[in-house]
C-alpha cells in the first residue's frame, strides 16, 4: 500500500534507472527527485526538472537529503536543507550546462573553454564546501570565490544579476524594494570588489648570491629608499651569507625572510626602490694573500637596486635575479645606490657578468591581521618584521615603541703622522648611566639578533670616509635617561699583524637635562684624541667634556679649531619620549603648577603628531587639571579639549579617533567633569547670537560629539560611583542646554550670515549625539529632544541658504541612526522628517539626498501592524510629490558628463524603488483613504494620469539594466496590484456622463505596454526560470489581459472613442504567444467592428488600422502560425467567448467581416513567410520571392501605396545585396513609374530628402540606368537615357543633356564591345504543404545565374530548401504530392521563346545585339518530351516517335523584379513524327547555313565546327539517316493512310534536296579553308556526299533547285517558304490555326539516349577536345531519362518555338516589327493589332531573306556579321528558315544528318512570313509598312494575352514615331524599298494603347502626359 512520505521528501539519484517496468520513472544519475509516496522499497514521485511526469522507482537508487516542505499538500514544494550557496550553485550549473553546449554549436570556442574551466573550478569548490572540513574564515573565502565565479559566468552568458547578501541569494519578498535596489546596484557596480588596501607590505626572501669571486662571508642589507627625497623609508634587513653565497642559517627562515610592513599607497611609486648593500667580511684587499693573523674587516662588495613599481606588474611570486654593481672608487660607496638610480654609469660598473643576487619579492596588501589569516604558512614558518622609519598611519593605545636610529654619516681625520691616509673603523657601544655597556642593544638590521657592539665598514686609505651605515638602538624608556653612545675610532693596519689601533673617540648623550631626548637631525661630534692603549672604562672622565661642536662654549678654541670631526644623523621613534619642551611642561604640570596656564596656551602650537603620540597622557593631564582647579582653568581646559578633538577631524589624524574612543571607554576617569563641560558648553551656546566672531564657537560645536561623549561617560562614572545621585540636576542641565541650542537654531537669517554658518556646523554634528544621549535617556525622551530641536529651525526657506542642504543631511543621518530604527521613536520623528522631505522634493532641491532619506525610511518598514499609520503618513505627504518628482526627472534632458549622468540615473532608480516600496506596503484601507482624500474629480484625474504615466516610465527597458530581471518582476508585480486597485476608481468616477477619455486612454496604453514588456515574455526564458516566475508571480500578462477585457466591457458606447486608436495596441497584445491572453483579447476586435459598423455603416477604419499595424508588428518578430490559425479559426475559444469568426457569422455585416478576416489572414500568411525568410543569413530566392509576394498583395489586394513603396525598396536592397542588378533596376522602376515629371513637392520618405517630384524621378532614373549598366541590360538603360535627355532638352539644361547623350553613347559602345553571358532558364515546381504560402503547389520559371547549369541550379535549390526531396521525373505530380506534409522539388531546364522576332530574323544584325532579344522580355518557355504512340517499329522508330511539347506562359516576363515568376498558363500539344522530321531537318539546314556563313566571313577561329557538322550530316545520311525518313514517310502506305499530310511530305522532300544542295555548297567552302592535315577527311566527306546523293536518288538537282541556286546573303544558302495553308491539330488549346506546309519552326532535339562512344571519339578527334560538344553541338540529354540527373543542361543559346497550330495558338503571319522600346521592355498594354497584324495582308509581309544567326561558338559572342558574297538566285520553293531552336527530343542515338538526336543545333523560329502565291523574288517584295491602330487581327486568330491583367512589373511602354534610320549595308534589301525605321526618342504617352505611325515626323511637338494617379511619396 502506498503511504505518503513524512520525512523522505527529497533525494539525489545515485544510479541510472531505465524505468522499463509499468509506471516506472526513468532516472539519470545526478537527477534530483521529489518523493510523494513509498511502498516496500519503492518510491513514487517526480524529477524536479520535469514535475509533470510522475512514476515509481526503487528507493535503493536514491540518496535522501534533508529538506523542508512549503505549502504542504497537493502543491507542496520541497526546499533542501543545505547552504543557499550550494543550492544556487547546483541550479546555476544546470542552466549553464545546456548553454555551454550551445556555445560549442555556435563556434564560440574561447568562451566555451573559459566557461568549462570555471565550471570545473566551481564543482571543485562545491566539493570542498560539502565535505565540511573548512575553517570559518576559509569557508567564507571559498563562498566569496564561488559567488564571484557564478556572477562572472552569468554575466558572460547574459543571465540575470543575482541579488546577494553575505554570499546568499536574497528573496525579493523578504526585503523592502529599496533595499533590493541597493543590493542590485551594489552588485551591478561591482562594489563587492574590495576597495584598494591603504596598507601594503613587501615580502623578501633571500635565496643566494651567485658570483665567481666569492670565498668570503657576506652581509646583505636591504632597505626601502625614497629616490625623490633621497632618504631611507625603512629599517635595514640583515642577512648573513656563507662563503658559497647561501644563507648561513638555512633552518631559521626568519633569518632569510622578512616583511617590510606598513607601506602606504604613496610608497608604491616608481621612484621608491629596494636597495641592497653587500658587505664582505675578510681581508682588506679582495685579492690579497692570506694574512698570518685572523683579523677580519667589513669591506664594500656591491649594491643592487630594484623599483617597487616593477613588482606591481610582475607576477605575484616571481624570483628576481638582481644585478650587483660595484663603485669605481671606494670613496663613493655611500652614494652608489643613488648613482645607480640616476644611472651615472661612469661611477659604477657590474661586479661581474655572472654576479647576481637571487631573491623572491612579493607585494602583499591589507592590514597585518588579514595577512596573518591569508598567509598563515608565512607567519608560522617564521618571518622577521622590518619596520618603517617612523610610525605607521595608526597607533593604537598600548603599542609601545622606543627606537633610536643612528646613521654613521662621515668623518674628517688627520693623517696622524702617516704617509698615507688611514683605514678607519668605528666601534659603537651603548652605555648606561653607570657607564656599563648595555648588552644586546645594538642592531645592524632586522633578521639578525641584537649585539653588544657594532663595527663599521673600513674604507681603504681614506681620511674623509663616508659610510652611510644605519644602526638601531632599541633602548628601553627607563634606561634612556643618563645613557650615552660612544664611537671609538681605530686605524686598521694592513701589515702582517693586522692590528686595529685606537686613536680617538666621540660620544653623544641620549637625553638632555630637561628630559628632552636627543633632537632628530645631523650632529657634528667632536673627536677626542687618545693614546692607543687608553682605557675608556671610566666614562665619567670624558662625559664632562663637550660632545658636539655647536654646543662648545665660545672660550674653548682648541677644540673649535681642530679639523677632525665626526657626523651622525639621529632619528627617534618613540611612543613615550618627546623632543618637545612644551609638551613635557604640560605632561609634568604637577611639578610646575605655575606653568599650567602657559602650557595650556601653548598646546595649540605643538605639532599635532606630538599630541596624538601622547594622546592618552595629554587627555589624562587635561582632566587632571580640570578636577583639581575647574574654576580657574575650566575654560582653558575646555578649549584645549576642543583643540585636540578637532585635531582628530583632520584627515591626517582621523585614524586616531578609535584611540580617543578607546580612551573614553576604558581609560577616562573624570567622574565630575560633566558639570564643568555642560556649563562651559552652555556658556558658549548662549553667546552665539550676540558674538561678533563665530569661528571659535564653531570649533566648539564641531567638537560637540566628543564633548557629549565625555559628558555622558563622566555622568555614568559618577552614577556608578554614587549610586545615581543628582540625576534630576543632570537632566535639568541637559534640558537647559537644549533650550539654549533651540533658541540659537530658531534665529532666522538671510543668506550666509555667521550665525547661519554656526547653525549649519551644529546640525552636521547633532545626529552623532543621539547615540550618547540614549545611554542615559529613554528612546522617547531622546526622540523628543530631536523633534523639538529640528522643529525649532526656521520654517521660511531661502533657496540659496546653505542651511537647507545641511538640514537635509541632518535628517538623513537621523533616519540612519539607531534612534529612528526603534519604532517607538520613529512615530515621533516621522512628521518632522516628512515635512522637511516634502519641502525639498516640491522644490526639486537636493534630490540625491532626498532619495537616500526616503530609501532608508522605507527599508525599515516591514509589513507589520504597527506600521500602517506610518505608511499612511508617508502616502499622504509624499506619494503625490514622489510621482511628480519621477516624472520631472525622467523628462529632463540627461546631463552630458558621465559622472553626472550616473548620479542622475541613481536618483531616478532610488525614487522608483521608493515608490515601489511604498505601493507594495499599501493595503486596501490605504488605497481607500488615498482615493477618498481627493477633494475633487480633477485632483483624482490628475493623480491617475500621473501614476499611469509613471508606471509607463517604470516599464521602459532603459529603466533598469538589462540583467535586472528580479527588479523588473518586483516592479511589474507592484504595478499590476496597484492597477487592479485603481481600475475600480476609474470605473466609479470616469464612466457614463463623467467619462474622461484621457484617463481611460492612459489606462489602456499602460496595460498594453505592460503586457508587451520583454521581461514578461516567459516563452523566451529557460524552463527553470519560467517555472520560478510562474510559481512566484503567475503569468501577469493574462491577469492584465483579463483586466483590459473587463474594463473594455464596462465602456459601453464610449468604446467608439477608442476606435480605431486602440486597434493597433490591442492587436499587439493579441500577438503575444500566450493562448489564454489571445483568447481573451481577440473577441475585442469583433466588438470594435460591431460598434464601427453601427456608427458609420462599415468598418473601413478598423480594416485600415489592422492592416497597417499588422505589418509593422509582424516585421518586429511578433505573431506566429498559431496566431494566424486562431484569428481565422472557427473553434470555440475557452470560457464564455466564442471564436471571432463565429461571432462575425451571427452579424448582419457578416460578409464584409468574413472578407476582412480572410484578407488579414492572407496578409499574415505572407508576413509570416516574409519574416521567416528574413531570418536566414544570405539573400536567396526565398527572400526575394517572399518580398515580391508581399509587394503584390499590397498593390493588388490592399491598394496600400505607402506599404507597396516600402516593400519595393526592401526588394531593391535585397537585389543589390545579391548583385541582381537587372532585377534591382526593374524593381526601382515600379516606384519610378508612380511619379510624374512635375514640380509637386514630396515629403521626406525612407532615405529620400524633401524634394520635388521631378528631382526624385530624375534621381531614380539615374540610379536605374546605373543598375541596368551593371546588369549589362544596356538596351533598357538607353530608353531611360533618352527620356531623361528629353527632359533636360525641354528645360534647356544642355550641360546635363550632353552628359546624358554621352552616357547613351557609352551604352551603345558597351552593347557592341562587351561580352554578355546567355542565361539558362529552369522550371521549378514546389509541391507539398511544407513550403511557404507564396510557393506552395506552384510552378515557376527561374532565370539562372551566370555560368549556372542544371546541376548547379538544382544543388542551389536543394541548399535553399534543405528538407526538400528532388523528384526524379518531369510528369505533373498527383494530389497525394500536393497534400503531403513534405517538400518536393521538380526541376528541369526550359527554352525561352522570344517575342522580338523582327530583330532576330534580320540579316546583318550582330550577335551582340541579337543576344539581348533572345533572352530578355520572355513570357513563354518550352519543354519537349519524346514518346512513342502506337506500336514501335523496331526497324524504323521514327514512324511512331511523337513529341509532347509543353509551353509555359508566365504572369510576368523575365527578367523582371524577380529572378523567377509563377507560371500562369500551361499548354500541352503533340507534334507528329512527320512534323518532327521536318523540324529536325530545318534545324540542321539552318545550322549548316550559319556555319558556312561564319566560315566564309572568317568569324570562326578554326573550321572544326563546320567539319564536324558536315561529317555528322553526310556520314549519317550515307548510313541510312535520311533514308529512314524516306522509308517512314515516302512509302505508299503512309501517303494513303495520311492523305492530309501530302503537303508536309512534299515539304520534307524539298528540305532533303535543300540539305543536299547546302552540303554541296558547304563542301566547296570547306575545301577552300580546310587545313592540310585534314585534307584526307575532306576527301572522305566528298566521296561520302556522292554516295549520299545516290542513296537519295539525286543525280542532278531538280530543275527548280538548279534554276535558282541557293542564295546566301553573304555567300550562304537560304530558302523561302510556300504559302499554301493547311489545317492541323484540331485539338489545339487556343483554337485551330492555318499554316503552310513548311511554316513549322525548326526544332532542337533532346536525346532519349546518350552519344555512342564511336561518335564521341570522332568528335574528340576532330575538335581536339572531348568535352566541347556542348559548345559545338549544344547537346542536351533527354528529359525522358531524368532531367535532374542529366550531365548537360540546356544550352542558353539554343532556343525553340513550338509550331503555332501544335501549341494551339493562332498561326501568326509576319509579326509587326516592334519599336526598340517594345522589344526591350516588357509590354504592359500592347495593342494587339499592332503586335499581330493580319497575316494575309501583303503589305505586312517581311522580306524573306532573314537568317537567324544563333550558333556562334559560345566562347566568342562578338563576331561580326558575315561579309557579303555574290548572291545566288533563289528558287521559288525555297523558304525562309526559323530563327529559334527547340529543345525537343530526337529520335535515335545514331550520328546522322538531321535525324540524330544529338546533332543538336541552334535554329531560328519561323517568322510566319509567307510569300504571295506568285514567284516573287525577295527584291520584288513590296516595301514594309506599319499598320495603324485600327487594323485588327483576322477573325480566326484569338488575341494573345487579351484576358491577362496588365503585368504590374514591366518597364513602362512608350509609343513614339519612328526615326528613319538607314539599314546596315550588309542587309540585301533593294535601295528602292523604304528602309525600316530605328527606334525614335521616347515620349511618355501613358495611354491604354500604343499608336505607331511609321510616317510620323520626328519633330512633332512632345505630347503632354495624360493625368493619372501619382504617388504622394
Amino acid at each position: 500500500m502506498w503511504i505518503p512520505t513524512e520525512h523522505e521528501k527529497y533525494g539525489v539519484v545515485l544510479a541510472s534507472f531505465r524505468g522499463t517496468i509499468q509506471h516506472g520513472l526513468p532516472l539519470e544519475i545526478g537527477d534530483t527527485v521529489q518523493i510523494l509516496e513509498k511502498c516496500e522499497g519503492w518510491y513514487r514521485g517526480f524529477i524536479l526538472k520535469n514535475p509533470n511526469v510522475k512514476g515509481i522507482f526503487p528507493s535503493s537508487y536514491i540518496h535522501l537529503k534533508n529538506a523542508h516542505v512549503k505549502n504542504k499538500g497537493q502543491f507542496e514544494t520541497v526546499i533542501p536543507d543545505e547552504d543557499s550557496v550550494i543550492t544556487e550553485m547546483t541550479s546555476t550549473l544546470r542552466d549553464w550546462g545546456a548553454m555551454w553546449k550551445q556555445l560549442y554549436v555556435k563556434n564560440e570556442g574561447d568562451l566555451f573553454h573559459r566557461l568549462w574551466h570555471v565550471m570545473n573550478e566551481i564543482l571543485d569548490l562545491r566539493r570542498q564546501v560539502l565535505v565540511g572540513h573548512l575553517t570559518h574564515d576559509r569557508l567564507r573565502d571559498v563562498k566569496q570565490h564561488i559567488t564571484a565565479r557564478l556572477d562572472w559566468g552569468n554575466e558572460q552568458l547574459g543571465l540575470d544579476l543575482v541579488p546577494r547578501r553575505e554570499f546568499s541569494m536574497v528573496d525579493p519578498d523578504e526585503i523592502s524594494v529599496t533595499e533590493l535596489y541597493r543590493l542590485m546596484e551594489h552588485r551591478h557596480r561591482k562594489k563587492e570588489t574590495s576597495t584598494p588596501a591603504s596598507t601594503h607590505h613587501l615580502f623578501v626572501h633571500v635565496k643566494s648570491l651567485m658570483s665567481a669571486n666569492l670565498g668570503e662571508e657576506l652581509e646583505v642589507f636591504f632597505h626601502i629608499y625614497d629616490g625623490r627625497e633621497n632618504r631611507p623609508l625603512s629599517e635595514r634587513f640583515f642577512v648573513r651569507l656563507n662563503k658559497s653565497g647561501l644563507p648561513k642559517s638555512p633552518e631559521k627562515t626568519e633569518r632569510q625572510c622578512t616583511l617590510f610592513v606598513d607601506l602606504g599607497s604613496s610608497d608604491l611609486r616608481k621612484d621608491v626602490y629596494i636597495v641592497v648593500h653587500i658587505i664582505r667580511i675578510g681581508r682588506m684587499g679582495a685579492g690579497e694573500k692570506k694574512n698570518q693573523c685572523n683579523v677580519q674587516y667589513r669591506r664594500p662588495f656591491g649594491c643592487a637596486v630594484v623599483s617597487i613599481a616593477d613588482l606591481l606588474t610582475a607576477d605575484s611570486k616571481d624570483d628576481h635575479l638582481l644585478k650587483v654593481y660595484t663603485c669605481n672608487t671606494e670613496s663613493e660607496w655611500s652614494q652608489i645606490h643613488e648613482n645607480i638610480i640616476k644611472k651615472a654609469n661612469s661611477r659604477y660598473n657590474l661586479s661581474g657578468s655572472n654576479t647576481g643576487l637571487a631573491v623572491a619579492l612579493q607585494l602583499l596588501h591589507g592590514d597585518i591581521d588579514q595577512l596573518r589569516r591569508e598567509y598563515m604558512v608565512l607567519f608560522t614558518r617564521g618571518v622577521s618584521i622590518t619596520r618603517k622609519l617612523g610610525f605607521s598611519d595608526v597607533i593604537m593605545p598600548g603599542v609601545m615603541r622606543n627606537d633610536l636610529y643612528i646613521t654613521l654619516e662621515k668623518g674628517e681625520f688627520e693623517k696622524g703622522g702617516k704617509s698615507v691616509a688611514r683605514n678607519v673603523e668605528i666601534t659603537v657601544y651603548v652605555l648606561d648611566i653607570d657607564g656599563q655597556i648595555l648588552k644586546g642593544h645594538v642592531t645592524a638590521g632586522s633578521g639578525e639578533p641584537s649585539v653588544d657592539e657594532y663595527h663599521s665598514l673600513v674604507l681603504y686609505h681614506n681620511n674623509s670616509p663616508r659610510w652611510g651605515d644605519q644602526i638601531k638602538l632599541p633602548i628601553p624608556v627607563d634606561m634612556f635617561r643618563g645613557s650615552h653612545v660612544r664611537f671609538e675610532f681605530r686605524h686598521c693596519s694592513t701589515k702582517d699583524k693586522g692590528e686595529k689601533k685606537l686613536f680617538g673617540y666621540s660620544f653623544v648623550p641620549l637625553m638632555q637635562e630637561d628630559g628632552r631626548t636627543l633632537p632628530d637631525g645631523t650632529h657634528e661630534l667632536i673627536i677626542h684624541k687618545c693614546e692607543e692603549n687608553t682605557s675608556l672604562a671610566d666614562c665619567s672622565r670624558y662625559l664632562k667634556q663637550p660632545f658636539s661642536k655647536p654646543n662648545l662654549p665660545s672660550n674653548n678654541q682648541t677644540l673649535k679649531g681642530t679639523k677632525e670631526s665626526f657626523w651622525i644623523t639621529s632619528f627617534l621613534c618613540s611612543t613615550k619620549l618627546t623632543q618637545n619642551g612644551d609638551m613635557l611642561d604640560l605632561l609634568k604640570w604637577r611639578a610646575h603648577p605655575e606653568r599650567i596656564n602657559d602650557s595650556l596656551s601653548k598646546l595649540k602650537e605643538i605639532d599635532g603628531s606630538e599630541i596624538v603620540k601622547f594622546l592618552q597622557d595629554t587627555l589624562d593631564t587635561l582632566f587632571g587639571i580640570l578636577d583639581e582647579s575647574s574654576q580657574r582653568y575650566g575654560l582653558k581646559v575646555f578649549d584645549s579639549l576642543v583643540h585636540i578633538i578637532n585635531l582628530l577631524q583632520d584627515s591626517k589624524f582621523q585614524h586616531f579617533k578609535p584611540v580617543m574612543d578607546t580612551y573614553i571607554e576604558s581609560h577616562f576617569a573624570g567622574a565630575l567633569s560633566y558639570r564643568d563641560l555642560i556649563k562651559v558648553l552652555k556658556w558658549y551656546v548662549d553667546r552665539i547670537v550676540d558674538a561678533e566672531h563665530q569661528d571659535h564657537i564653531q570649533q566648539v560645536l564641531k567638537a560637540s560629539e566628543y564633548i557629549f561623549k565625555y559628558i555622558i561617560q563622566s555622568r555614568r562614572l559618577f552614577s556608578l560611583a554614587t549610586g545615581g545621585q543628582n540625576e534630576e540636576e543632570f537632566r535639568v542641565c541637559i534640558h537647559e542646554l537644549f533650550m539654549s541650542i533651540r533658541f540659537f537654531l530658531s534665529q532666522e537669517n538671510k543668506g550666509t550670515t555667521p550665525v547661519a554658518q554656526t547653525q549649519a556646523v551644529f546640525l552636521r554634528t547633532f545626529p552623532a549625539i543621539y547615540g550618547e544621549l540614549l545611554k542615559i535617556f529613554t528612546v522617547r525622551e531622546v526622540a523628543g529632544f530631536v523633534r523639538e530641536t529640528l522643529g525649532s529651525l526656521p520654517t521660511t526657506v531661502h533657496p540659496d541658504c546653505p542651511l537647507e542642504a545641511v538640514k537635509l543631511q541632518c535628517i538623513a543621518k537621523t533616519v540612519e541612526s539607531q534612534l529612528y530604527i526603534n519604532p517607538d521613536s520613529r512615530c515621533i520623528l516621522l512628521p518632522v522628517v516628512l515635512r522637511v522631505l516634502q519641502a525639498h522634493m516640491q522644490e526639486q532641491r537636493d534630490l540625491v539626498m532626498c532619495a537616500q532619506i526616503l530609501s532608508s525610511m522605507l527599508s525599515l518598514i516591514k509589513k507589520e501592524e504597527n506600521v500602517k499609520e506610518a505608511i499612511y503618513l508617508i502616502v499622504e505627504s509624499l506619494l503625490g510629490v514622489l510621482l511628480r518628482t519621477i516624472l520631472e526627472i525622467s523628462n529632463r534632458p540627461q546631463p552630458a558628463g558621465t559622472s553626472m549622468r550616473l548620479q542622475f540615473q541613481d536618483v531616478t532608480g532610488e525614487f522608483v524603488a521608493c515608490l515601489l516600496a511604498l505601493l507594495r506596503q499599501m493595503s486596501d484601507k490605504h488605497y481607500q483613504k488615498l482615493l477618498q482624500a481627493f477633494s475633487s474629480k480633477d485632483d483624482l484625474r490628475d493623480f491617475l494620469l500621473h501614476i499611469f504615466t509613471v508606471f509607463r516610465i517604470l516599464i521602459r527597458p532603459e529603466m533598469f539594466p538589462k540583467d535586472w530581471t528580479v527588479m523588473r518582476l518586483v516592479t511589474n508585480n507592484v504595478i499590476i496590484t496597484t492597477v487592479l486597485y485603481l481600475s475600480d476608481a476609474l470605473r466609479k468616477n470616469f464612466l457614463n456622463d463623467k467619462f474622461d477619455y484621457k484617463v481611460w486612454d492612459s489606462y489602456f496604453y499602460l496595460s498594453v505596454i505592460f503586457i508587451n514588456q520583454p521581461c514578461l515574455q516567459l516563452e523566451s526564458f529557460s524552463p527553470s526560470k519560467r517555472k520560478k516566475i510562474l510559481e512566484k508571480y503567475g503569468d501577469m500578462r493574462v491577469m492584465m489581459g483579463c483586466e483590459i477585457f473587463s474594463m473594455w466591457q464596462n465602456l459601453g458606447e464610449h468604446k467608439l472613442n477608442f476606435i480605431p486608436a486602440m486597434i493597433g495596441p490591442f492587436l499587439e497584445v493579441t500577438l503575444v504567444p500566450q493562448p489564454d491572453l489571445r483568447n481573451v483579447m481577440i473577441p475585442i476586435f469583433h466588438d470594435m467592428m460591431d460598434w464601427e459598423q453601427r456608427r458609420s455603416g462599415n468598418f473601413k477604419q478598423v480594416e485600415a488600422k489592422l492592416i497597417d499595424k499588422l505589418d509593422s508588428l509582424m516585421s518586429e518578430g511578433k505573431g506566429d502560425e498559431t496566431y494566424r490559425e486562431l484569428f481565422n479559426s472557427i473553434i470555440p475559444l475557452f470560457g464564455p467567448y466564442p471564436s471571432l469568426l463565429k461571432k462575425i457569422e451571427r452579424e448582419t455585416w457578416r460578409e464584409s467581416g468574413i472578407s476582412l478576416i480572410a484578407t488579414v489572414t492572407r496578409l499574415m500568411e505572407r508576413l509570416l513567410d516574409y519574416r521567416d525568410c528574413m531570418k536566414l543569413g544570405e539573400v536567396d530566392g526565398k527572400k526575394i520571392g517572399c518580398t515580391v509576394s508581399l509587394l503584390n498583395f499590397y498593390k493588388t489586394e490592399l491598394n496600400k501605396e505607402e506599404m507597396y513603396i516600402r516593400y519595393i525598396h526592401k526588394l531593391y536592397d535585397l537585389h543589390l545585396k545579391a548583385q541582381n542588378y537587372t532585377e534591382a533596376s526593374y524593381t526601382l522602376l515600379l516606384y519610378d513609374e508612380l511619379l510624374e515629371w512635375s514640380d509637386r513637392p514630396l515629403r521626406e520618405f525612407l532615405n529620400y530628402p524633401m524634394q520635388s517630384e521631378w528631382q526624385r524621378k530624375e534621381y531614380l532614373h539615374l540610379t536605374i540606368i546605373q543598375n541596368f549598366d551593371r546588369g549589362k541590360c544596356w538596351e533598357n538603360g538607353i530608353i531611360l537615357c533618352r527620356e531623361l535627355a528629353d527632359q533636360y532638352e525641354s528645360y534647356y539644361d544642355y550641360r546635363n543633356l550632353s552628359k546624358m547623350r554621352m552616357m547613351e553613347a557609352s551604352l551603345y559602345d558597351k552593347i557592341m564591345d562587351q561580352q554578355r553571358l546567355e542565361p539558362e532558364f529552369f522550371r521549378v515546381g514546389f509541391y507539398g504543404k511544407k513550403f511557404p504560402f507564396f510557393l506552395r503547389n506552384k510552378e515557376f520559371v527561374c532565370r539562372g545565374h551566370d555560368y549556372e547549369r542544371l546541376e548547379a541550379f538544382q544543388q542551389r535549390m536543394l541548399n535553399e530548401f534543405p528538407h526538400a526531396i528532388a523528384m526524379q521525373h518531369v510528369n505533373q505530380p498527383d494530389q497525394t504530392i500536393y497534400q503531403a506534409d513534405a517538400q518536393y522539388l521538380q526541376i528541369y531546364a526550359v527554352t525561352p521563346i522570344p517575342d522580338s522576332q523582327d530583330v532576330l530574323q534580320r540579316d546583318g544584325v550582330p550577335d551582340n545585339i541579337k543576344s539581348f532579344y533572345k533572352f530578355n522580355h520572355i513570357w513563354r518557355f518550352r519543354y519537349d518530351r519524346p514518346f512513342h504512340k502506337g506500336t514501335k517499329d523496331k526497324e524504323n522508330e521514327f514512324k511512331s516517335l511523337w513529341v509532347e511539347r509543353t509551353t509555359l506562359t508566365l504572369i510576368q516576363s523575365l527578367p523582371g523584379i524577380s529572378r523567377w515568376f509563377e507560371v500562369e498558363k500551361r499548354e500541352l500539344v503533340e507534334v507528329s513524327p512527320l512534323e518532327n522530321a521536318i523540324e529536325v531537318i530545318e534545324n540542321k539546314n539552318l545550322q549548316l547555313r550559319t556555319l558556312i556563313s561564319q566560315c566564309q566571313s572568317r568569324q570562326m577561329q578554326n573550321i572544326n565546327p563546320l567539319t564536324m557538322c558536315l561529317n555528322g550530316v553526310i556520314d549519317a545520311a550515307v548510313n541510312g539517316g535520311l533514308a529512314r525518313y524516306q522509308e517512314a514517310f515516302f512509302v505508299k502506305d503512309y501517303i494513303m493512310n495520311h492523305p492530309e499530310d501530302g503537303e508536309k511530305i512534299g515539304r520534307l522532300r524539298e528540305l532533303m534536296f535543300e540539305q543536299a544542295h547546302i552540303l554541296e555548297y558547304g563542301l566547296a567552302v570547306h575545301e577552300k579553308f580546310v587545313p592540310q592535315d585534314m585534307r584526307p577527311l575532306h576527301k572522305k566527306l566528298v566521296d561520302q556526299f556522292h554516295l549520299m546523293k545516290s542513296s537519295l536518288g539525286i543525280q542532278e538537282f531538280p530543275a527548280y533547285v538548279r534554276a535558282s541556286p541557293v542564295h546566301f546573303t553573304n555567300g550562304s544558302p537560304r530558302t523561302c517558304r510556300n504559302s499554301v495553308p493547311s489545317i492541323i491539330s484540331p485539338d489545339g488549346g487556343r483554337g485551330v490555326a492555318r499554316r503552310s506546309l513548311f511554316s513549322y519552326p525548326a526544332v532542337n532535339r533532346y536525346s532519349s539516349s546518350s552519344l555512342s562512344s564511336q561518335a564521341s571519339n570522332e568528335v574528340s578527334n576532330i575538335t581536339g577536345q572531348s568535352e566541347s560538344s556542348d559548345e559545338v553541338f549544344n547537346m542536351q540529354p533527354s528529359p525522358s531519362t531524368s532531367s535532374l540527373s542529366s550531365n548537360h543542361s540546356a544550352s542558353p543559346n539554343v532556343t525553340s518555338s513550338a509550331p503555332s497550330s501544335a501549341r494551339g495558338s493562332p498561326q501568326m503571319a509576319e509579326k509587326h516589327k516592334h519599336s526598340r522600346e517594345n522589344a526591350c521592355l516588357s509590354p504592359r498594354e500592347r495593342p494587339v493589332s499592332a503586335i499581330f497584324p493580319n497575316p494575309l495582308d501583303p503589305a505586312q509581309r517581311a522580306p524573306a531573306h532573314q537568317i537567324g544567326d544563333t550558333t556562334l561558338p559560345r566562347s566568342d559572342p562578338n563576331l561580326s556579321a558575315p561579309d557579303k558574297v555574290p548572291p545566288f538566285t533563289p528558287s521559288p520553293t525555297e523558304c525562309q528558315s526559323a530563327s529559334l531552336v527547340s529543345n525537343s527530343p530526337v529520335l535515335s542515338g545514331s550520328y546522322s544528318s538531321g535525324i540524330s538526336s544529338l546533332s543538336r543545333c541552334s535554329v531560328s523560329e519561323a517568322s510566319g512570313t509567307e510569300l504571295p502565291t506568285g514567284d516573287h523574288p525577295p527584291h520584288q517584295l513590296p516595301p514594309p509598312t506599319t499598320l495603324p491602330n485600327s487594323v485588327s487581327s483576322s477573325s480566326d486568330e484569338p488575341i494573345r494575352r487579351e484576358n491577362k491583367t496588365p503585368p504590374p512589373y514591366s518597364v513602362y511602354e512608350r509609343n513614339n514615331p519612328r526615326r528613319p534610320v538607314p539599314l546596315p549595308h550588309s542587309l540585301s534589301i533593294p535601295p528602292q524599298t523604304d528602309p525600316p525605321a530605328l527606334p525614335p526618342k521616347p515620349h511618355q504617352l501613358r495611354t491604354g494603347s500604343m499608336k505607331l505611325d511609321g510616317t510620323a515626323d520626328p519633330r512633332v511637338p512632345r505630347p503632354r502626359p495624360l493625368p493619372r494617379k501619382v504617388s504622394q511619396l
